[in-house]
């Protein structure tokens, strides 16, 4: 990890979400000594950023046309594989429209009404704001932003005197983002490029971290907790909602770069979590199991589970 904490913080004399055309300033560095990866390391970064990225471009276009265009979602009932969408409830064939995704893992219709119209993708697998306990005033961070909804509900929570940034790999997602938050006139909601392994976000900045179905999708999920704990403030909480397995997923599941960038191959099961967070020093430690969550691989149901992951910093 480089000293450069904010090489894509918006230059002060510019719009803060005005996508540059340095997309590639945080580049993640080599590994830091003594990192290791969470034993999933054969399935490239690069196969979970194409497809999101895709996703995006499938969304915007659906947008222009004034409909999402859902032909394309749905997983294969047997393999688990998703033509399109990420984490989605279900494993069924049929299209799902984003905000009755939404509505299914907690999110109510006022939610949905106080985001721009285009943030929602359904992405998620539950509500991390609710879960947050956001306070006015605080700064928050959300790992994974993709377009944009949390953080916009989050700045709703924080109000004008706090603050929300949105960290994304995918700079089709950050762009979409930006976008979303140029047309809601939010003063307190800004969008960067990066990693969640590698954060551009400088060290005990942070008051709450937020994620929806993002984590499982890193091979380096240790790290990336290791970074959250750095850029909190003592005090400060994770809040975040996830896939889990009750026990490991097969070698096959969790070697397969589809079902990984489906949010399905690379979930940690329960006890890496706590262990992990343990490791890292984090008190106050629950992954909660909230539902079951629908999925198959070659016919056989899939020990997956949704849950919220909740822990704090020691001051």
């Amino acid at each position: 990890m480089t000293d450069d904490t904010t090489c894509c913080e918006p230059a002060e004399s510019g719009d803060r979400n005005q996508l540059t055309d340095d997309t590639t300033c945080c580049e993640p560095a080599e590994s830091a000594p003594g990192t290791e990866r969470d034993g999933r390391s054969d399935r490239p970064t690069n196969h979970v950023r194409e497809r999101y990225a895709e996703i995006a471009r499938k969304r915007n276009a659906g947008a222009d046309q004034g409909r999402d265009d859902g032909a394309d979602r749905g997983r294969d009932a047997e393999t688990g594989r998703s033509d399109e969408s990420g984490c989605e409830p279900g494993c069924g064939p049929d299209p799902i429209d984003p905000d009755e995704r939404s509505r299914s893992v907690g999110y109510e219709d006022e939610d949905l009404a106080a985001a721009p119209d285009g943030a929602n993708m359904g992405l998620g697998c539950g509500n991390p704001v609710a879960i947050a306990a956001l306070e006015p005033g605080e700064t928050v961070l959300d790992l994974g932003s993709g377009g944009g909804f949390d953080c916009f509900l989050a700045a709703r929570e924080v109000g004008t005197e706090g603050t929300v940034i949105g960290v994304d790999m995918t700079p089709e997602m950050v762009e979409r983002a930006r976008e979303n938050a140029r047309e809601s006139e939010l003063d307190n909601v800004e969008f960067r490029l990066g990693e969640i392994e590698h954060l551009p976000v400088a060290d005990e900045s942070v008051d709450a971290i937020i994620s929806n179905c993002v984590i499982n999708l890193s091979a380096e999920k240790r790290r990336a907790l290791a970074e959250a704990r750095r850029v909190l403030r003592p005090g400060g909480r994770l809040a975040i909602s996830d896939l889990v397995a009750t026990e490991p997923l097969p070698d096959a599941v969790r070697r397969d770069p589809d079902l990984v960038s489906g949010c399905v191959g690379g979930v940690a099961t329960v006890e890496e979590f706590e262990a992990w967070l343990a490791e890292l020093g984090f008190a106050d430690v629950e992954v909660i199991v909230e539902g079951e969550w629908d999925g198959t691989y070659e016919g056989e149901s899939l020990p997956i589970v949704s849950a919220r992951i909740e822990a704090t910093k020691p001051t």
